[in-house]
């Protein structure tokens, strides 16, 4: 029986089984190899830090079908010349087709102090830990953000609605919260969060942290009580220990098919790929759709065909009100984004669950 294994349930790796699962023939087998027994909607973990949403209502349930099966536990070697992915305290698995679909880990930026003194949102159980020592803040505390990109303005502002008491600041390298993005939206965002008293800083050049201090070059000394690092991403160490061709950022060099050009049958999908997108769950979905159609395509003999793929645009909330998106080159701001990525969110929950 030819055996798919995909690595990571996360919004590629879901995808790919999904769309697998819909047609697969008899003689196939799918084995998804994950941590957790449910994927958690990673674009809502900033609600979860700031203790708006609870765990429960960002899960979702992996499907059940007789030809797929689960393993859990933890990844430690993808041995590609063998063609065997080895988990930790179980037997090595076997595979025909290698969906790697393993996501990212904060990006450090080898500043000394930042992975002691700094807490997460790139994993689960880290956004738990997360919850807890943001809202363990004493009353007129202080909660600092490093970086004033789309997942440190969504903890900002959710946060802000949650803990109306504490002091939230926003410390950037760039010249302003969202830099990426056009001015127009950029002064969106930093006109709510002045309505909304949270401090912006730019041009912040952090070069160390220790407990409760963040070393702004020899300038300053920043006092915090808690540190939110949303400051870079980079692949998951099992990735970044691989040695084959990469990007600068870290991330596997693939063909048009996402296929490691040496090794085929091995997919890279999300934010381990190379792509020339920014990594978000939209990209590692239709990263997802199109290796299905891939694999689907040379079980049936055929060559694929892959069409470029197309995105959406982008969308973020400010609390439960407000929100931003750009489609294309232009801004939407107000109530409507945020009713829309309100929308995506249930259709994510509709379509994986």
């Amino acid at each position: 029986m030819s055996k798919v294994v995909i690595l990571g349930g996360g919004y590629g790796g879901m995808m790919v089984v999904q769309e697998l699962l819909e047609h697969i023939p008899d003689d196939k087998q799918l084995v998804l190899v994950e941590r957790m027994p449910y994927q958690g909607l990673k674009t809502e973990y900033y609600a979860l830090a700031a203790g708006t949403v609870s765990d429960l209502e960002i899960r979702v349930n992996y499907p059940v079908h007789p030809q797929l099966q689960m393993v859990y536990g933890n990844i430690t070697d993808i041995d590609l010349e063998n063609k065997i992915v080895r988990v930790a305290n179980q037997e090595p698995i076997s595979y025909d087709s290698l969906v790697i679909a393993l996501g990212c880990t904060d990006n450090y930026h080898g500043i000394p102090g930042a992975p002691d003194y700094t807490c997460s949102i790139q994993s689960l159980s880290a956004t738990r830990r997360t919850f807890q020592q943001i809202n363990d803040i004493r009353p007129y505390g202080q909660l600092t953000i490093v970086g004033g990109g789309l997942s440190g303005v969504e903890v900002a502002a959710e946060l802000r609605e949650s803990r109306s008491d504490i002091n939230i600041r926003i410390l950037d390298r760039g010249n302003s919260v969202m830099s990426a993005f056009p001015g127009k939206l950029q002064e969106y965002v930093a006109s709510w969060f002045r309505q909304h008293d949270v401090e912006m800083r730019s041009h912040i050049s952090i070069t160390s942290l220790e407990q409760g201090v963040i070393h702004n070059g020899g300038l300053e000394s920043i006092l915090t009580d808690v540190t939110v690092w949303t400051a870079g991403i980079q692949p998951v160490p099992l990735v970044q220990r691989m040695e084959l061709p990469k990007d600068p950022q870290g991330r596997l060099v693939v063909n048009e098919y996402h296929e490691l050009p040496d090794y085929a049958h091995v997919y890279v999908i999300g934010d381990c790929s190379s792509q020339p997108f920014s990594p978000s769950a939209q990209l590692a979905g239709a990263q997802g759709k199109q290796v299905s159609e891939v694999i689907r395509t040379r079980w049936q003999g055929r060559d694929p065909r892959l069409g470029r793929i197309k995105l959406k645009g982008v969308l973020g909330s400010l609390g439960k009100k407000a929100g931003f998106g750009l489609m294309g080159a232009t801004p939407l701001l107000g109530r409507i984004p945020r009713m829309l990525k309100s929308g995506v969110l249930w259709k994510s929950k509709r379509h994986f669950g």
